[in-house]
Order: structure tokens, then sequence, then C-alpha cells
């Protein structure tokens, strides 16, 4: 299962965490990011399918992803489809995240 950007989901702690239906490392999860991005997250918004999920449960930020909404709104699967890759919000998540950067350049390999 690959995000929109790149990033493999079943590799997301939150994603783990959801899957497992485990309150503690629900909480571990929220500490560590609210940590690393300065944000105040908490063990509920750690609740998430998967980029794609049809279910309604998300990750918080899922919700307001552009990215996520460009690719939905352009009817692709992830951004390696796109005819603008990768642009300047793709490049901030390619930056940060070099895993998701390698898993898209592969899709666009066969493409």
């Amino acid at each position: 299962m690959i995000a929109c950007c790149g990033i493999i989901c079943t590799e997301c702690p939150a994603f783990i965490a959801t899957q497992k239906d485990d309150p503690r490392e629900k909480t571990k999860v929220a500490q560590l990011w609210s940590k690393e991005f300065k944000a105040d997250i908490k063990p509920e918004d750690i609740n998430c399918d998967g980029c794609k999920s049809t279910s309604g449960q998300l990750f918080s930020h899922c919700n307001v992803c552009k990215i996520r909404s460009c690719a939905e709104n352009k009817s692709i699967a992830n951004c390696a489809y796109c005819k603008d890759f990768a642009c300047r919000q793709l490049k901030f998540i390619l930056d940060a995240v070099p895993n998701a950067k390698t898993t898209l350049g592969e899709i666009r390999k066969n493409i």
C-alpha cells in the first residue's frame, strides 16, 4: 500500500498501531511525532488505514494533505504517475523521506 507521496503505508507507525489496535503504541507514536514535528498530536489522532483508505479512518494530517488531495483530484494512484512530478509540495516530502523518493522512482521506471 503506497501513499500518494510514496510513503509505504504498511511501514508507517500510525498504520501499524491502528492495525494492532494498540492504545499504548498509539500513545508512543503520538508522543514521538509531537516532539519530532513540534505539534500537539494526541493518541486519538493515530488512527489510519492508509492514505487511500475509504473507511474514513485516516491520520489527522491525511485529511488535509495537499499531496493526497491533488492526487485524488487528478485521479492518479500516486505522484509517480503525475505529469508534474516532482512538484514543489512533493519535493518537501521526498527530501524528508528518502524511502518515498526511492519508491516513486521505481514506479516511474515501470510506467
